[in-house]
């Protein structure tokens, strides 16, 4: 489609630009100028900005289409303004074979909505033992392998798994967790917890997994993205990291830079997360290290759970939140709250994601993919379950007011979604 996208507010996070100015649409690419528009949008009032790149969204197929559909779950990420995301491999069967993530791929592309990239798993069914064909996942479109949450305690075998990793280039994401240490827990290890009576996860089940993940590395040469970092200690072992020039990366999820574990209440089970909700001192340190650039990206760890997954006593409860449709609004809030350009805040919902995921797309320049993003930063946005589309309400900002509504979301030049 053919499109003028006119009086908008241009928020160009790659390069940092932030004005007025009308953008053009053809053939799904930005283009400099455009005679014959089929389709004009006034966008006065407006920002347009490249569309979010989601990091971690658990889509529930194949195996747990009773939590969400492809369907759900696509509707929301293109109502959150989200374009692309990365799917982590927890699915069941876990995406281990070629034959799994063509599925996937072609499930999705039948949608026509957000892009979805798979990341294919790191070991055989997630067990932690025989690693899988990564050369066949990667041609059949994964663009890096992971355990998702599942632990895997024989750091031999991540070991060998990094160094077949280092040898053809495939990036791995990992979750620093040792296994043993934060084995039964489910929340923060600290006075909340005790007086909860709540078995609880240390904070150094964090940072001793990623010292040893980091010393993998060194090792190895591999590329690695460290998800969902939750502790303080994490964030300045990977500021360490980067000063040293490590080929390593990290995210946080959107949660983490918000909520701590006093938000726990009396065992409030949208709360159960994976990573637990730390100490206001972690939260903190999350917020000011990706404001600084120690971590380099937001990322929604969107998992939709069935309502009898959450109501449940919270230890047993399944863990996870909803959050496709919150990653801007709330973004925008810890943007406001470290008084960032806007151009910086969305950097880490669009150009940072886009690096680590090797996309093409998150520039407002002439030729780049034309996946956009038209929202009003100042509407009020009202947090109830029931308007959520995806079909997971499960979220700990159910009565939150927010301000950033999405008002239109373009992929490959189609308008997908429009409010």
């Amino acid at each position: 489609m053919r499109l003028h996208i006119k009086n908008g507010r241009l928020v160009d996070p790659a390069t940092g630009k932030d004005g007025p100015g009308d953008l053009y649409v053809d053939e799904g690419k930005i283009v400099e100028r455009l005679k014959s528009p089929e389709r004009t949008i006034d966008a006065k009032g407006l920002v347009v900005s490249p569309g979010f790149i989601d990091l971690s969204a658990r889509l529930r197929e194949p195996g747990y289409e009773y939590k969400a559909t492809l369907e759900s779950e696509m509707d929301a990420a293109v109502a959150g303004g989200v374009t692309s995301l990365a799917c982590p491999p927890d699915t069941d069967p876990p995406l281990d074979e070629p034959g799994l993530i063509d599925m996937l791929r072609r499930g999705a592309l039948s949608l026509e909505r957000a892009r979805v990239y798979p990341i294919g798993a790191l070991t055989m069914k997630l067990e932690g033992k025989a690693l899988t064909e990564m050369a066949e996942l990667a041609e059949a479109g994964c663009m890096a392998f992971s355990q998702a949450n599942v632990p895997l305690a024989d750091t031999q075998v991540l070991w060998r798994a990094l160094q077949y990793a280092a040898t053809f280039g495939f990036p791995v994401w990992l979750r620093a967790e040792d296994a043993w240490l934060a084995r039964g827990g489910v929340a923060h290890d600290g006075e909340v917890a005790t007086r909860l009576g709540l078995p609880g996860i240390p904070g150094f089940a964090e940072t001793v997994a990623l010292s040893t993940i980091l010393e993998l590395v060194r090792a190895t040469g591999a590329r690695v993205h460290v998800c969902r970092l939750s502790t303080a200690g994490a964030v300045e072992l990977m500021r360490r990291a980067k000063a040293e020039r490590l080929p390593v990366s990290c995210d946080v999820g959107i949660h983490h830079v918000h909520l701590c574990d006093m938000d726990l209440g009396y065992f409030d089970a949208n709360c159960r997360l994976e990573p637990p909700l730390r100490s206001q001192r972690d939260r903190d340190a999350l917020s000011r290290g990706l404001a600084e650039g120690a971590v380099d990206c937001l990322c929604s760890d969107h998992t939709p759970v069935d309502e009898d997954g959450k109501h449940l006593p919270f230890a047993e409860a399944e863990p996870g939140a909803t959050g496709l449709e919150l990653l801007l609004p709330l973004a925008l809030k810890w943007g406001q709250a470290r008084e960032l350009p806007l151009a910086a805040t969305l950097a880490r919902i669009t150009s940072e994601p886009a690096r680590i995921l090797g996309a093409a797309s998150a520039r407002l320049a002439p030729g780049a993919p034309a996946d956009l993003a038209i929202f009003d930063p100042a509407a009020s946005l009202r947090v109830t379950p029931e308007a959520l589309k995806s079909q997971g309400k499960n979220t700990p900002f159910a009565g939150y007011e927010l301000a950033g509504r999405v008002r239109a979301t373009i992929v490959g030049g189609n308008v997908v979604y429009e409010a």
